[in-house]
């Protein structure tokens, strides 16, 4: 039980990261990741949505008519997206400006869609917990892990737009493109290589043992020594 769960949860990481493996939700993904400080703040809106929404539809899945389960998701999703819209307005007025369009985008987005109507339709509301806090923190890793990259190569500087900025790279060593759409779509494809790299390597070990166990297991077993050869008889020959 304990191991199933704990798979629940991490499944989100690597194995069906919504953004590097599943390919889904990756306008709004590329288009925030500028700097960290937005990469991060849309990954914790995304994960509050995403994590409210699966409990909430969990605990009611057996009420919802199955042919107006779409129109009742959208609502929820929208419910939580406003209450991160207002939040954000309230208190990170510059990340609310810096994220503009993309916050109330949340709605649409196919991660939460997709979790909400392929998870927590169909489970339990701890299980729905876990798959949401799993999906949640793989989508913020990699919009974290993107930004780094964007703002280091294309801005020269780590955590623009907040107290702890700090300029790295001279103006004269950075690569505007990185700045741009482009840029965004180049650092993805790297990170998504990576990992599709990573994952053949870990297969092709697995195979290669496989292999080595099938030859283990194929050697004929060592042949017993032969018995004693039998003496001749007194009345043999001279």
């Amino acid at each position: 039980m304990a191991n199933t769960k704990l798979k629940t949860f991490v499944n989100g990481f690597l194995r069906e990261n919504p953004l590097l493996v599943l390919n889904i939700g990756l306008c709004s993904s590329l288009g925030v990741t500028t700097s960290i400080f937005n990469g991060l703040g849309m990954g914790v809106g995304m994960t509050f949505v995403l994590v409210m929404s699966e409990i909430v539809i969990s605990i009611f899945r057996k009420l919802i008519p199955s042919a107006i389960r779409l129109p009742v998701f959208i609502t929820v999703i929208a419910a939580f997206t406003t209450i991160v819209q207002l939040v954000l307005n309230a208190y990170v007025e510059s990340l609310y400006n810096a994220l503009g369009v993309f916050i109330p985008l949340i709605v649409v987005n196919c991660i939460i869609m997709g979790r909400v109507e392929a998870f927590a339709s169909k489970n339990k509301v701890g299980d729905s917990i876990l798959d949401g806090l799993g999906m949640g923190i793989g989508y913020t890793i990699v919009l974290v892990a993107i930004s780094l990259i964007r703002e280091l190569l294309g801005g020269g500087t780590l955590f623009a737009g907040t107290a702890l900025k700090i300029d790295v790279l001279p103006e004269a060593y950075r690569i505007g493109i990185f700045n741009s759409a482009p840029g965004g779509f180049l650092v993805f494809g790297i990170l998504a290589a990576c990992l599709q790299a990573w994952k053949q390597y870990k297969q092709n070990k697995a195979d290669e043992a496989e292999i080595a166990a099938l030859k283990e297991a194929e050697k004929p077993a060592e042949v017993e020594a032969p018995a004693a050869v039998a003496q001749p008889s007194e009345g043999g020959a001279q």
